[in-house]
């Protein structure tokens, strides 16, 4: 089965779009407290993840774009940041098991620091034309579950009324596009549309068929077919 992801980046990038267009908005209204320059790499140091549509899409561009031999040293700077965000994501797994507090243990994932592999040598993001929506929206007030975050290079002052972006009307967006998706390419993995990874391991990935289990659940079908 070929698979037709067209329709799916169309609908993300309407998606980045929108947020392109809030942050310029937010920009242009304060442009003394937006500090967002070239070279600036401070949002290229957070821990985030990408949703199914958004990993697949960057894994697409990065196929595309990054070639031989920035194409190798890419992938080895994925491969040394998913070893540590794995370590760090299991600390914060073995934390829950144990009766930590929630929003504790978010509180210290969000201090954590993490060079994105994308992140080049010159300080420069290597897709940045394509870079996720949460790198676009970085130096602007957002909130996430009811919890507000800015950038701590940013101007904006604690306590004061500002344009906030929430992330949970957009992330509802981008598992829509991907529930969608998944359900059209009848994936044989129920939960795939919940997946959350980060961009060393969308770098990492090969989003063929088996993957996203189409060829498997063809296989299934043929053998039932033989029964």
């Amino acid at each position: 089965m070929k698979i037709d992801f067209k329709p799916y980046f169309e609908r993300y990038e309407a998606v980045v779009a929108m947020a392109d267009e809030v942050f310029e908005r937010v920009q242009k209204e304060f442009p003394e407290c937006v500090k967002c320059k070239i070279k600036c790499d401070d949002c290229c140091y957070a821990l985030f993840d990408l949703t199914l549509i958004e990993a697949i899409y960057l894994n697409h561009q990065f196929n595309k774009i990054i070639k031989d031999k920035e194409r190798e040293r890419l992938i080895e700077r994925s491969n040394r940041a998913d070893r540590k965000i794995h370590k760090i994501k299991r600390k914060a797994y073995k934390e829950k098991a144990a009766g930590k507090n929630e929003a504790d243990i978010l509180t210290d994932l969000a201090g954590e620091r993490i060079r994105c592999p994308l992140l080049n040598d010159k300080e420069m993001c290597d897709l940045y034309e394509h870079r996720p929506i949460t790198c676009r929206l970085y130096g602007i007030p957002t909130s996430i579950g009811g919890v507000g975050y800015t950038c701590g290079k940013s101007g904006f002052v604690e306590g004061k009324q500002y344009p906030t972006v929430n992330l949970d009307l957009i992330q509802r967006k981008l598992y829509d596009i991907t529930a969608e998706f998944v359900h059209r390419i009848k994936s044989r993995h129920g939960k795939m549309a919940d997946m959350l990874v980060p961009v060393s391991m969308a770098m990492l990935t090969d989003y063929d068929a088996d993957y996203l289990g189409i060829a498997a659940a063809k296989k299934d079908k043929e053998k039932r077919n033989v029964k």
